[in-house]
This record gives C-alpha cells, sequence and structure tokens, in this order.
C-alpha cells in the first residue's frame, strides 16, 4: 500500500524570509503540526507548532532561524516506509518530491486514517507504554518540564488518587507560559522596543520574573480534562478512533479503571513498521557473501547495541554487503555498510573487513559511536548543544 491516494496537494507554503510572528498566528488559527518552508519557491524544509509557539525567538525574526531539515518522499512511496521515516525524523509532516517539484505533503492523520482497518489486528496492550510516568494537579508547570525533559516524553497523564483527571502535553505547557509571556509584554513590536526606555516593556528582569510566576502555577491550569481512554483489549483501530475523535496524540490506558499506560499516535506509526514476526526486521543486500554469519545474528547484534540505548528504538535495519577482490589467507575483503532507522533518527556507517562478521563488527562499532555521539544522518544540518535546545523547548528548558 503506498501513500498515492493521502498525499495532499492543496497544502501552504511559507518563505523563510517569512516572519516568525505570521508562523505563530497560522499555528493559532489552525490544527497544522507542522509548515513548509521554501526559500525562492524550492523546499528547504519544516517548522512545527511546537518550536514555533515555544521559541524565545523575537517574532520578528525569519522562519529561517527555526527551519530543519526532514526527509522527503515519492508520490508513490510505500506507507511503511513514510511511518519509518516520520518516526526516525521525529516529524509529523513529509514533504512529497516528483523530481525535484515540491507536490504534496503527507500528514500522520492521513497516513493513520489510511490503514485505520488494518490496525484492528493489534490491540492497545500490543504497543502501549506501561511503565508510565504521571503528576498530580497540583505539580508545578516547572515541575512538569522538568520530568518531560528528564524522561524524554511529550505526555504525562494527570492523576488525582486512583483516578485519572487529565492530560497535559509539553507542547500545551510550553505554548501556555511563551503566550502569556508575550501577552503580558505586548510583544515584540517596535512600539514596545523603544531602545530609549531600555527595550522590552518591563525590562528582562521583569521578564524571567513572569517566567517563574507562571512556571509555579499548577498543571491543571494547562490540562485536557476530557481524555480518550482505552482498555487492554480494545483494537488499535478503536484507539485511533478515540484519538480522532478528541482530536489527541494519544489515549489514556485504563484496567480495571486505573492508570496501566499510554498509546501514542508515534505508538500506532511503529506498530506499522512490525515485520510479521513481530522481530527487528533486517533487510541485507548481497546475502550471498554472508558465510560467517546469519540474518538472525545480524539481527541479536543490532538488537544488542540497541539495548544498551534504552530510550532508542530500533524500526529498521539496512545491511549491504560487497566483496573486493584483495584476500587475506583466502578470505574475502568485505565491505560492510548499516543503516539504521531509529526514533532517534537515522544512523549510517561502513567499514571494510575480512570477511562478513569481521566488517559487520567494524560497521556496527562505528555506528554505536554516532548513537553515542548523537550524529545522525537525517539530522546533520541541524545546530546542535545548546542551540538545539533552545530552539526545541524554549529559553526556559535551555539552562
Amino acid at each position: 500500500m503506498d501513500v498515492t491516494d493521502i498525499v495532499d496537494r492543496e497544502f501552504e507554503t511559507y518563505d523563510e524570509t517569512t516572519r516568525v510572528s505570521k508562523l505563530r498566528g497560522a499555528f493559532e488559527d489552525s490544527n497544522r503540526k507542522a509548515l513548509v518552508i521554501e526559500r525562492d519557491g524550492e523546499f528547504v524544509g519544516i517548522v512545527t507548532r511546537k518550536e514555533v509557539l515555544s521559541s524565545h525567538e523575537k517574532t520578528t525574526r525569519k522562519a529561517r532561524s527555526l527551519v530543519r531539515s526532514v526527509p522527503t518522499i515519492g508520490p508513490h512511496e510505500d506507507v511503511r516506509e513514510a511511518a519509518r521515516l516520520m518516526i526516525a525524523s521525529d516529524t509529523r509532516l513529509l514533504p512529497v518530491l516528483q523530481g525535484d517539484d515540491l507536490v504534496g505533503v503527507v500528514r500522520t492523520e492521513a497516513l493513520l486514517r489510511s490503514v485505520q482497518p488494518y490496525l484492528a489486528v493489534l490491540d492497545a496492550s500490543d504497543v502501549a507504554t506501561t511503565d508510565v510516568v504521571s503528576v498530580e494537579p497540583d505539580t508545578s508547570l516547572g515541575k512538569a518540564l522538568s520530568t518531560f525533559r528528564t524522561e524524554r516524553i511529550e505526555h504525562l497523564p494527570v492523576v488525582s488518587g486512583d483516578d485519572v483527571v487529565g492530560i497535559v502535553s509539553l507542547a500545551d505547557v510550553l505554548s501556555f507560559v511563551t503566550r502569556e509571556l508575550q501577552r503580558s509584554q505586548g510583544g515584540d513590536s517596535p512600539e514596545h522596543m523603544d531602545a530609549s526606555k531600555g527595550g522590552h516593556h518591563g525590562g528582562r528582569g521583569a521578564r524571567e520574573g513572569e517566567r517563574d510566576d507562571l512556571l509555579a502555577l499548577p498543571v491543571r491550569n494547562v490540562m485536557v480534562e476530557a481524555v480518550g481512554t482505552t482498555t487492554p483489549d480494545e483494537s488499535l483501530e478503536e484507539v485511533l478512533e478515540s484519538m480522532l475523535e478528541f482530536d489527541a496524540s494519544s489515549s489514556i490506558l485504563l484496567d480495571d479503571g486505573s492508570l496501566a499506560g499510554i498509546v501514542t499516535k508515534t505508538d500506532l506509526l511503529e506498530s506499522l513498521t512490525w515485520s510479521e514476526e513481530r522481530r527487528l526486521p533486517v533487510q541485507v543486500f548481497g546475502a550471498e557473501l554472508m558465510s560467517d554469519t546469519t540474518r538472525e545474528e545480524l539481527s541479536e547484534r543490532i538488537e544488542a547495541v540497541s539495548r544498551k540505548y534504552g530510550a532508542m528504538r530500533v524500526l529498521e535495519a539496512k545491511v549491504h554487503f560487497q566483496e573486493h577482490k584483495e584476500r587475506l589467507r583466502g578470505v574475502a575483503q568485505i565491505h560492510a555498510r548499516i543503516r539504521l532507522y531509529t526514533d532517534k533518527g537515522t544512523f549510517v556507517a561502513s567499514d571494510e573487513g575480512y570477511g562478513d562478521r569481521h566488517a559487520f563488527s567494524l560497521a556496527l562499532n562505528a555506528i554505536e559511536r554516532q548513537i553515542l555521539e548523537g550524529k545522525t544522518s537525517e539530522r546533520a544540518r541541524m545546530p546542535s548543544g545548546e542551540d538545539v535546545v533552545a530552539k526545541m523547548y524554549g529559553w526556559w528548558l535551555s539552562e
């Protein structure tokens, strides 16, 4: 099944010189999760709702300050590949290119709707995260942000006693704080930036004080009370229907009325990437050169590397073997190339060794070094370090 019928060809684009204030308005007036950015009519990347609404960038700054690159697909790409790329590049929108021309976009909601009937073969318990972290209604927004950061999650169920009373998301908290700060300061328009009066209305000290006051507010001020829920034996088709009904990106898993886990749209996307055996799918090119290893061994060794990094999930692996003429004691020199699609990005590395096992081991070692250093091929053009934190999560999280 391919994406042909779900390509949205009626989509808006914004030039990289568009002001951040206009992007912010576009998000506030719609339920879009991402906007397409062009330079002189050519696609350059996207900006996301979370990044714009939570950004500390002045609203007079341009879109180019927040744009990031994402993978592109063709108009006839398989939906499983589209799902893999969405997870690996942490995006909910994939630009569709025909040749060099941007002809449309594929959105997560449209993709999931297209496969909704096929999700009935799995239950919520098959994909749910059961080691779930929650907060109470009186938990401060600052504490919630700290939890989002340390747990590397984006949704927190809100519980009071044994009852789930709501849910709060990272995007909701960040956009709330940003919106209130903008409102209290009158925005970044020129009339509020009189240099003779010291810059912004209120000054930086007032801004930091206002930020601290906002972060001290309880999550009940931001949480969504109308929460979609599911049970362990409910099909993913029904879970998706609930998410669509509540216009939500997650659903709370209840077992006998108590919080038992959470299912997100990312979990639904990931289920599309599973093989029939529910094992890590490894595609091998040049399999005829494998004399020392098997597919099962390759899969086991890749999974062993991924287990070292508990927050990273491998969605698919591709291994290429190529033989060279050089030999050592009769053993051919093999070039091995590994590409891992993960929920933290795509990792690619290659190396050469004598025999397929030796070559694969060297390439896998290179992959592990990339994981440790956080180097992914899909995000290579993004800034690193504190700049990423500031752009992704706002200046109050960059400390």
